[in-house]
């Protein structure tokens, strides 16, 4: 079996599952905030977690607050920042290929508070255009509250230029939260040299249990409470943290740290796939191809075949994949990312996601290479739409 929709949910790595079988075992099990001894254990375990990940991704542990991931991790921050906004900032910048909880959580201040969200420009690759930034940021830049702008998108891999963006953001002193959802654990990350203002992780992306996260904050004052509570988190994030869940993100994230240069070997497995795939069928279509990505994501399609036949043929060689992002892998049709592209319909809803973890490698990628082979040579005679 290869499990390939790493960029929708990673497996527990190897060196969690090992981890948690000891812990299990352990009999320390308490709530953190309690003054007796066991409750100070796991209190102190929580800290040596935030020390090690802070040390990991390089910032402070000040800096960093847990919670249940991402999608509370993006509401947090943009309520930290809109619900307090001076009344004379009301403009968002954002763009077309955010995650979807993104959108709706600025579909909502633009709703409800009145903002106004402006979408800057991207390119055929999907790669933001720096020049229609700095235009609007140029244009807008006393009202401006918020930059929100990804490092990596979901389904295409497609690696943005967000130190370029931090940079473009401090020069007109703008508050820049970048989605790191999918490079974290994926790719080369520094909080501090990033220049970013807010980032977030989700512990399911990186093979930790899921329902584990944590945000990112170079002021962490200007977090407001979101989800009320006692003194968790110094107060900005109330409720019994998921003291489990922390400890297998120490865990994962170190794998990855350790493990950090099989990411060379991927890249190599990837292209080749995809130069192979190509040879084959000269019809394919790579998203994304010409510019960087993370090391394991393929978005491919074959124009005029179904992404979701393919889908079902790979499954029934036991490769799994997903069509565009996991979230929306039930709706047969070109994803909105891709339709910002400017991707036509018969490439869009053609297209499958291929994404893997820096533990695998070419192995994969040539088992992966003749299953999709045989899916096309079967699939390319029957008109899919």
């Amino acid at each position: 079996m290869i499990y390939a929709d790493y960029n929708g949910s990673a497996p527990l790595l190897s060196s969690v599952r090992e981890y948690l079988k000891k812990r299990i075992d352990s009999d320390i099990y308490a709530n953190p905030n309690a003054i007796h001894s066991i409750g100070q254990k796991v209190f102190q375990g929580i800290e040596k977690c935030r020390d090690a990940i802070s040390d990991i991704i390089g910032c402070y542990p000040d800096q960093l607050y847990f919670n249940s991931g991402s999608s509370e991790g993006v509401s947090h921050i943009i309520h930290s920042v809109l619900e307090y906004a001076p009344e004379n900032k009301k403009i968002v910048i954002t763009s077309p290929i955010e995650h979807v909880v993104i959108l709706k959580a600025l579909s909502f201040f633009q709703e409800r508070r009145g903002f106004q969200i402006k979408s800057v420009a991207i390119d055929e690759n999907g790669v933001i255009n720096l020049s229609d930034l700095k235009r609007l940021l140029e244009e807008s830049k006393n009202e401006i509250a918020l930059v929100t702008l990804m490092a990596v998108n979901n389904e295409t891999g497609v690696i943005q230029p967000y130190q370029n963006i931090a940079s473009l953001c401090q020069q007109h002193k703008i508050e820049y939260f970048c989605d790191t959802t999918q490079l974290i654990g994926k790719g080369p990350f520094h909080f501090e040299k990033s220049g970013i203002d807010y980032a977030v992780c989700s512990g399911h992306k990186v093979g930790a249990l899921p329902g584990s996260g944590f945000i990112m904050a170079k002021e962490p004052t200007k977090l407001k409470p979101h989800v009320y509570g006692s003194s968790q988190e110094k107060g900005v994030r109330g409720g019994t943290q998921n003291y489990i869940g922390i400890e297998t993100l120490a865990v994962a994230l170190s794998d990855f740290r350790d493990n950090q240069k099989s990411l060379d070997t991927l890249a190599m497995g990837r292209l080749n796939f995809e130069a192979e795939m190509k040879k084959s069928f000269p019809e394919v279509v790579i998203i994304g191809e010409k510019v960087p990505r993370l090391a394991g994501t393929s978005l491919i399609s074959y124009p005029g075949i179904h992404g979701q036949a393919v889908q079902i043929e790979l499954e029934s060689h036991d490769i799994f994949v997903t069509t565009s992002a996991a979230c929306a892998d039930n709706q047969p049709e070109t994803s909105a990312v891709l339709k910002s592209m400017g991707i036509a319909d018969d490439v869009g809803r053609g297209v499958i996601r291929i994404s893997l973890s820096y533990s695998q490698g070419p192995t994969d990628y040539q088992k992966i290479e003749k299953a999709l082979k045989s899916a096309y040579g079967k699939l390319k005679k029957i008109k899919s739409f």
